[in-house]
């Protein structure tokens, strides 16, 4: 079963550059039909899909998000990267990966970042 992990700062300064790991195991995260997202909650909010990489490396974004957002991957580390740059208290939420196959899907724990001005 494949599990998820998220971890990054918890503490980013405005205008800077948020990078946020999820690291897989259970799995390899070039197994056909893996789409592995990137979802976030702000407080009080519901959930924003930000975007996706997929088992092959194409990457899908939000619209609304795209130009501050770029999400990559290591195969020899078996994870994913999502850097979302000019961060700015409004991307205060706690961050998720979850993954998506053809035979379920599946949930990171989350990490909290908060953006201080």
């Amino acid at each position: 079963q494949v599990q998820l992990r998220e971890s990054g700062p918890g503490l980013v300064s405005a205008s800077e550059t948020l990078s946020l790991t999820c690291t897989v195991s259970g799995g390899s995260i070039t197994t056909n039909y893996y789409y592995f997202n990137w979802i976030r909650q702000p407080p009080g909010k519901g959930l924003e899909w930000m975007g996706a990489i997929n088992y092959s490396g194409t990457t899908y974004y939000n619209s609304s998000l795209k130009s501050r957002t770029s999400i990559s991957r290591d195969i020899s580390k078996n994870h994913l990267t999502l850097h979302l740059t000019s961060v700015t208290p409004e991307d205060t939420a706690v961050y998720y990966c979850k993954i998506f196959t053809p035979w379920g899907d599946a949930w990171g724990q989350g990490t909290q970042v908060t953006v201080s001005s």
